[in-house]
Formats: structure tokens, sequence, C-alpha cells
């Protein structure tokens, strides 16, 4: 190859302002790379690019193994690039099922691919790796073989410590690792078996070997008070624990506002601007204010201004990226940010000046956005108010309007305003399922009380709609000015779950309407027509569950359940990374700063939303595994009751039932039900029994007996007791599932295999 030096690199300004030695970019090594014919090796990208001395030639060896690393680029047994796509490569991330297979969750957005047990030996949950389709499994999922391990997800473990034979073994408390990791002798320290261990994780897996780890720490018996929040800390790797370089870095910073931080900002302290939170809140992200401007409404959502206190390549900076968000555990969060800046520096909280990002949006009286304009400011927030406070004075409460008569004018038109952005919601066709939080009350020792639902009222939904206005306006100030950025996005169905979600309509008379893919109008007045019904609850849960999840991109694609073209998190930077970039990027912007000199690239963004989606989906599994601990623990006592519930999901090998006042989960295993053979009808949600006709489908009201709980597992078990279900008055044809299980005298019955449903949060945050 010749030297060229190639045309000039668009992006070389911006890798100028990075590195005192630049090299060629990552996105012109790509471009470059796929317009070539072949692979190229280092040497010979080297000379395309004119780089004769060692020093340039090391640089451009790091970054290539960065790509490679990040499963950008290939590198074959001979040394030569090429880019991962144009190989028909698929780079992702391993998601692992109790069962032992597992999937492979593209970077790209494209559906799952299926990983067998004997592709998941060499690896372990949350690795991310390259691997080639190989053709369909028996499901028609795309099938995936391993090429090659970028990067190791796991360096600890926690779980439960055996011994058998001699030999000693920790069994991971995080069920998406199936494999348990081998305790050589001498390994075990003073761990006695059945207790809960960190295990440090000296060899990977291999595909012909499990892992092997030293124990680095005895946590205690599994029964301990607050060692449901432990587990799921270590289990799923969350950072707890402040490095010294960030501490080091908290000792400058001061505990308020200092006066010369204040100048060159827009002054709206005058502006009573309150913050709207939950009674426990503590760290406060936003406040908000409006007032009405000819015939509409001028809002102001101001934002803390994280950005300005947590700069790029700080440890602090590093520290909130590995983190990605805060996380929320009854009576407990792991921060993003440390104490000092997320309770206190950056906290909105009242009557103190707090430097922020603000957005100011002109609204309309029919609720759209006219115009916005963003600016950086310093704020005085007028009063710290809770949703039940707001909720109560907009009802009439007289004591709570007389002590906020002041502020209560500006509620008043908060709350107008929220109106008119509500009828803009549902006019657009936005998806609004109404879903059911619940809190846990504790008692003595950390034991639970009770378990409450959570009531929203219109003061959430008012913040709610703020908070979404505002985030609309910074994803089209982003793409007006074609910065590379992470935006929020939820993907549309797949055309399989819209199929199957069309069949189970057809069976209740409904439809969905538009022809091919609905959009979001279309499930939003199916919604609708559903008031009243005494199957509401039944069709909203197969539709919530035929909805994709959403993700962080540094493609804007659009969110399908909000009805919207572009939407990205601008609201919280306090307890979520993304918000901190999308701050950063419209910082740049507000300085004057170039695109070509923004710090990121899109090959960046790509990498931080990857990352940030992960972190998102760990901080939801974790939460989950500590409150399902606790919830087990709350119903060992309760073996033998008889209590009502509701079927809240019907699989292959059972069914699951929600109890009434409780909000407690458990199986119904498909070996308990009565005497016969039962058959899976996914389509309809239902098991159907081949002699009887007993059928049992999703939302049926049941009673069931408390019949064991295992904490380890967490898994608690129920039998049906008195219960009349639905029978359809003759014998099903045998279907597409198949005989699952019998308990007829004198046949063989096909047990259901005993398992789990895929766990899946059925709240699809926006």
């Amino acid at each position: 190859m010749t030297t060229e030096n190639t045309e000039q690199d668009p992006w070389a300004a911006r890798e100028a302002q990075k590195y005192e030695h630049p090299i060629k970019s990552r996105e012109f090594i790509l471009q470059f790379l796929a317009e070539r014919k072949r692979l190229c090796t280092l040497e010979q990208l080297a000379e395309a690019f004119g780089l004769e001395d060692e020093r340039g030639r090391e640089a451009l060896s790091r970054r290539l193994s960065a790509m490679v690393r990040d499963g950008q680029l290939v590198r074959n047994r001979r040394g030569a690039y090429g880019v991962t796509e144009k190989m028909d490569l698929v780079r992702g991330r391993v998601i692992g099922h109790p069962d032992g297979f597992g999937f492979l969750v593209p970077d790209d957005g494209e559906p799952d691919v299926y990983l067998s047990h004997k592709q998941m030996r060499p690896v372990m949950h949350g690795d991310r790796v390259i691997a080639r389709i190989v053709g369909l499994d028996r499901k028609g999922r795309r099938e995936g073989a391993i090429v090659e391990i970028l990067e190791r997800n796991t360096r600890e473990l926690v779980g439960r410590y055996h011994q058998e034979s001699g030999l000693g073994f920790v069994t991971p408390s995080n069920k998406h690792f199936s494999q348990d990791v081998i305790i050589p002798p001498g390994q075990e320290v003073k761990a006695r078996p059945g207790q809960i261990v960190v295990v440090a994780i000296e060899e990977q897996p291999s595909r012909r070997s499990q892992p092997v780890g030293r124990i680095v720490e005895v946590l205690g018996d599994h029964m301990a008070p607050g060692m449901e929040v432990e587990i799921a800390i270590r289990s799923h790797g969350l950072p707890r624990l402040w490095p010294a370089e960030v501490e080091q870095e908290m000792e400058i910073f001061p505990t308020e506002v200092e006066e010369d931080h204040k100048a060159g900002r827009e002054d709206i302290r005058a502006l009573p601007l309150v913050t709207i939170d939950g009674e426990d809140a503590r760290d406060f992200d936003d406040a908000v204010y409006c007032e009405r401007h000819g015939k509409g409404w001028r809002l102001i959502v101001a934002i803390a201004d994280v950005s300005f206190y947590v700069q790029p390549d700080s440890a602090l900076d590093a520290q909130a990226l590995t983190r990605g968000n805060s996380v929320y555990f009854p009576q407990q969060v792991i921060p993003m940010l440390p104490e000092l800046l997320s309770n206190h520096l950056c906290s909105l909280r009242p009557e103190v000046d707090r430097l922020c990002m603000v957005c100011e949006l002109f609204i309309t009286p029919a609720g759209r956005i006219r115009k916005h304009r963003f600016f950086e400011g310093v704020m005085h927030s007028h009063a710290r108010l809770t949703y039940d406070k707001v909720a109560a004075m907009l009802d009439g409460d007289v004591a709570l309007r007389e002590q906020y008569r002041k502020l209560l004018p500006h509620i008043e038109e908060l709350n107008a305003l929220y109106q008119a952005l509500r009828g803009a919601r549902e006019k657009r066709g936005a998806i609004d399922f109404e879903r059911m939080e619940t809190r846990i009350v504790f008692g003595e020792q950390r034991k639970i009380d009770k378990i409450v639902p959570v009531v929203r009222n219109d003061a959430h939904r008012m913040i709610e709609e703020f908070m979404i206005a505002a985030n609309i306006a910074a994803a089209e100030f982003l793409l007006s000015h074609e910065i590379p950025a992470l935006y929020r996005i939820h993907p549309e169905p797949s055309p399989d779950k819209i199929n199957d979600l069309r069949s189970f309509l057809r069976e209740l008379g409904l439809s969905l309407g538009g022809r091919g893919m609905p959009g979001a109008k279309q499930f939003a007045r199916l919604l609708s027509s559903l008031q009243g019904r005494p199957d509401k609850h039944l069709v909203e849960t197969v539709m919530l569950r035929s909805m994709s999840q959403a993700i962080y991109s540094a493609e804007n694609t659009g969110h399908f359940g909000l009805a919207l073209e572009a939407y990205t998190h601008f609201t919280s930077p306090i307890r979520r990374y993304p918000d901190l970039i999308v701050h950063r990027a419209i910082r740049h912007l507000l300085k004057g700063g170039s695109v070509q000199k923004f710090r990121y690239s899109n090959a960046d963004m790509e990498s931080l939303g990857d990352h940030c989606s992960m972190t998102d989906r760990r901080a939801d599994e974790a939460t989950r595994d500590a409150i399902s601990w606790l919830k087990c623990e709350y119903m060992m006592d309760k073996v033998g009751q008889e209590l009502p519930g509701i079927i809240t999901a019907v699989t292959s090998f059972g069914l699951f039932v929600e109890l009434d006042d409780i909000y407690v989960e458990g199986l119904v295993h498909i070996t308990a039900l009565e005497n016969d053979y039962y058959h899976f009808d996914a389509i309809k949600h239902q098991l159907c029994g081949e002699r009887s006709g007993t059928t049992y489908r999703l939302a049926d009201q049941v009673r069931v007996r408390v019949a064991r709980v295992d904490l380890d597992e967490r898994k608690i078990d129920f039998t049906l007791c008195g219960v009349a279900p639905r029978r359809e008055g003759k014998k099903p044809a045998r279907g597409k599932g198949g005989a699952r299980s019998a308990t007829t005298p004198g046949k063989t019955p096909a047990r259901g295999k005993r398992g789990r449903r895929k766990s899946k949060s059925l709240r699809r945050r926006t």
C-alpha cells in the first residue's frame, strides 16, 4: 500500500483538542476501512496515514485495540483489521439465563441472538462479545456462535458457600449466573457452609472448565437484617465505595455556591420557582414556574447544573460514568454522585441559591411547544413541596392553601398548563398505562410491616408532563445543531408481538386498528375503549407486554410510547449520567462551540448509550432482587394461609398469581393443578384442561394457599384452593403447546419443567 495519507479527517479538530499528539479519529478509521475491499494490518494503516515515527504507530495501535475492545473492529489471526458490520458479525452484551443458555443483546438494537448452553460455557452474564449468526433455533430465533470475547464484566460475585465431598464452591445469588464458582482448598478463608460470601474470580470460565475463585469477604448469615441489599449490590456489581481520588477531588468543593460562580449567568432568583417531589426525596433535580404569556404560557424548568461541577476526565466523572445512575433500594440509596453534590451543592433546596441549567418554553393554549430557549442561570427555590401537598391544595385543602397563599396562584397556573399539556398528549396518542406501584413499610429490625400501593395523583402527572416538555425541547435543540448526543428511544413493538396481540384481541372481539405496524395512537385508542370492561386489566397487561424496552442511543429513532419523533433525558443529572452528557452538549453550544470541537463523537455516544442502558437495566434488576427477597421473607410466616389473588402471567409450566392487598407474587406450578393434561395457549394467555375443559387465564381471580417459600431462590409456591375456574364447555383440541402436565392416575405425565418466567419489568420508563 502506498503512502497516501488519505483525505483530510473531518474530525481532526476535535482530536487535536483532546490529545497532544492526535491521530486519525475512530470515525475516519471506520470510514477508511469500510471503503477498502480487504482488511488492513497496523503497518498498512500506519503507511496509509503517513505515520512514520514510532510514537505515531504506537498511538494508532492503542486506538485500534480500543476499537477492537469496543467491538467496532475485528482483528483476525493474521493481525489484519476489519469493520465488524461489514464482516456480518454481531457485537453486544451477554444476558445469562438461570437454565444455562443465554442471549446476545446486539448494540445496534436488532433482535436478541440465542446462545446455546455450549456457547455460554466460556462466558458469563454481562460479558461483551462478538458472534456470528449460525442459523435459527427451534423457536425461529437467530442463533449465534461466539467469535471473540471483547470484555469481561465480572470480577467479583456474591453467593452462598457450599462444601460437597471436600470440594468448596459458591452458588451465585444472581440467577443470571448459572455456573458455580470453584473454590480451591485454602481459598475459603473462614467461610462456613451456608454463609453469604464475596468471591473474586481468579480464572474466567472456558469451554472446558468452570470459573475458579477465592473468597475475599464473608458477609454473614443469609437471614441477617439488610442482607438483601448487600446481596443485590454485590450480585449486580454496583459500585458502592468512593475511590480515594474522588474523595480528594471532593475536598476542593465549597459547601455553598460561591459568588464568582454566579457571574455571567441569567438571574432568575426572583421567580417563585418551587420543587415538587415525593415525601422521602433528598435530591432535588428540578424546579418549575409558569406564568401566562399571551393566550398561552411561559414555563421555566430549572435543572441542577451538575455539569458545572462534574468536569470531564475527572475522577468524579469517571466514577459517575461507572455507576451510570443512582440506585434506589427500600430505605437505602446508592447515589451516582457523592452526598455533598447530590444532596447539597447541586440539590435545589429551598431558600438557598443554586446554579441551574434552564429550559424556557413558550406553550400554546393547545399545549404545543411554540419555541424554547436554554440558558445558564442562578435560582432560589421558594418552597420544597410534595406531590400530596400540591394535590391537596388543588383539591381545596383550606389549611394548605392558606399556608402557601403567596405561591397558590402560581401553583394553579401550573395546573392549568398541565391540563393543556395533558390534552396535547392525548391528542398525539401517547400511550398511558395504569401501573400499580408499591412501597414497602418497615417495622422493627428492618422487617416488613406491610406493602402498600403508591397512588399517583395529578401532581405526579403535572411534573411528569413538565419534564417531558423540557426533554422534548432538549432533543430538538440537539438535533437542530446536529451535535453528537444521547437520545432516549423507545422502539416500536416487533411484528411478531403485534401479530400475537392482534390474535389475542380478536378472541375478545377487539381490534388494534391500523394496517401493518400500528402507531401509538392506535394503542391509546384501544386503551380508551377498555373503560368499564371487566377484562380491562387483562387486555392492558397483554398490551404492555407487547412493548419494547426504552434504551439510550446515539441515533434518534423516536419514542414510540410517548408518540414523539425526538426525546432525550435532560431533567435528572444528579441521578442519571445521560442527562449529564446532554447538559454538556447544550453548554458547549451555548458557549459558541462548534460541533467539530465537541469532545464527544458519535462513536463515543454509541458506547455511552450501550453502557448507560446496561446500568439502567442493572439498577432495575438489583432493586427487583432486593424487593423479591424482602417479599419472600415477609411471606415465610404465612405458609399454609389461604389468600385471594389474580393471575398475572400464564406460562407453559404454570400460573403466576399476585396476592390481593399484599402485592406479592408466587407460582402455581402446573403439576399442582387438578388431574388433567393442560395445554398452553400463548396467544390467549391461558392453560386449558384437555379432559375437563377447565381454563385458567390471565387476570382471572383465584384463591391460593401458600405452600412453600424459598428465600435463596426468591420463590414462593402456591396451590389453588376453593376455585371455580372458567370452563369452556368443551374439550380443547390438542394445540400447538401440546400436553404439558397431567396428574391423572394410570397415565405417564409429561411433567412440566420447573421454571420461572423470564424476569422483565413491566414498568417501561420514559
